[in-house]
Formats: structure tokens, sequence, C-alpha cells
């Protein structure tokens, strides 16, 4: 039954839709009901039903194809690293209004002096974009994936979630590296985050695939004056 004693009704709904992947009850590559099918089984509004599914895609286990349906693209718990839940999803949690713009999508050549040239060899994709919190820009992220990696540039801009897209190309997760430190970003991100030159906090994360391929390499700055970054574990 829901109630909102709780929490967020549109999480409660994502738990059931999600339990439901995971057991099997829809498949991997198969399409999820209509949202006016989960409208009327949970007597809910169109919006809630959406932001059930944004979560569950942004978590990786959907894909949303304009005039397509709603495609299950994995049926495994997304983090091996812990029973951790990711700071966007626990800004979500607590009834914050988180929002992504796409800034930019480009396939680039990398020299051999490159940092990434190590990682992905002589080519990748570079996308940028930033997120923005109950209306003020927040996070600036810049992401890289291998260029044998399909990455359809329609996909991007339509604010796909990343892991989705690569989940794609039959991409399993096995682990992840996140690295934390103190920097100044450069003028361009501190135009698109709308503050003055100041030391933010930068998140360097690898992802690396079941083959122990490096399938990302991103960057990221938080404007934590807006929101302290945080980290929710279940015991």
């Amino acid at each position: 039954m829901l109630t909102k004693k709780k929490g967020p009704i549109y999480l409660q709904i994502k738990d059931k839709i999600k339990e439901r992947i995971l057991k099997g009850v829809y498949p991997i590559n198969s399409n999820l009901p209509t949202e006016l099918e989960f409208e009327e089984e949970f007597q809910v509004s169109k919006i809630t039903v959406r932001k059930a599914l944004e979560v569950l895609s942004q978590e990786g286990y959907l894909e949303r194809q304009s005039g397509k349906g709603t495609k299950v693209i994995s049926n495994q718990a997304f983090s091996k690293l812990s029973k951790g839940q990711t700071f966007t999803d626990t800004l979500i949690e607590h009834g914050h209004d988180l929002g992504k713009v796409v800034l930019g999508f480009q396939s680039i050549k990398l020299d051999k002096d490159d940092k990434l040239f190590k990682l992905f060899g002589m080519n990748c994709y570079e996308i940028t974009r930033y997120f923005v919190l109950d209306g003020e820009p927040f996070i600036y992220f810049r992401h890289y994936i291998p260029g044998w990696i399909h990455i359809p540039e329609q996909t991007v801009k339509e604010n796909h979630s990343i892991y989705s897209v690569i989940r794609n190309n039959q991409i399993v997760f096995d682990h992840f590296v996140d690295e934390f430190d103190i920097a100044i970003p450069d003028e361009k991100i501190r135009e698109i985050l709308q503050i003055e030159e100041k030391p933010l906090l930068r998140r360097v994360r690898y992802s690396y695939d079941d083959e122990n391929r490096c399938v990302e390499y991103a960057e990221a700055f938080y404007d934590t004056s807006v929101h302290r970054y945080m980290l929710k574990f279940n015991v």
C-alpha cells in the first residue's frame, strides 16, 4: 500500500517496479507497461509515474525512447561496491528537484601524451553537462568514454543516463574508483555554475567493466554552497 508516511510516493512506485525487474517480471529487452497502466494500478498522476521511471532510468535499469515505450535494459543491482545510495538518489529522496542540461557531445582524437590515451587509446567521446538543484546550478560534469563504445548522439541530447547508454553496448559494470580533492575550476566552468573564483569539491571517477576495462573517466565539480555532498549507506 502506498502511503506518504513511507516517503515520497514516486520512490515507493520506483521500488515496486525495480523489484519486479530484479525478479524477472519485466525481463531484459521487454517494454514496461504504459504510463497509463501504472497510473491506473497505483492510482497516481502521470507526473508521479514519470518521476519514478526517470529515477530508474538514472539508475541504469530502463531506457526511455520517444514513441517506443520504456525498455528494461538491466536486472542487476547497480552497485556492487556496497549497499550505498548514490548522491543524486539521496537528493531526490529528500524531495529536491534535480535537472540535467547537456552542454556538448563530441568525438575527439587523443595524443599519446594525453593521460586518457592510456585508458582509451586514440579515440574517445567527450560529454559535458551540468546539474541544476532546485533551480540553482550545482554540478559540472565532463565524461570521457572510449571510442569503441557506440554512443548515439541523439541519446545524449535526450539526456539519457550515461550508464544506461554504456549498458546498451552489452557492458556489465564491475566497479568504480572515486577520487576526491579540492580544486579551482576554470573560467568556463565558473561561468556555467555562476560562481566567483573559489575552490570546489572535485570528484574523479574511473568506471570499469567485468573485463577490467575502463569504460568511463569523469570529472565533476560540486558547488557545496548549494548543497553538501552526501552519501547514504544501508546496513
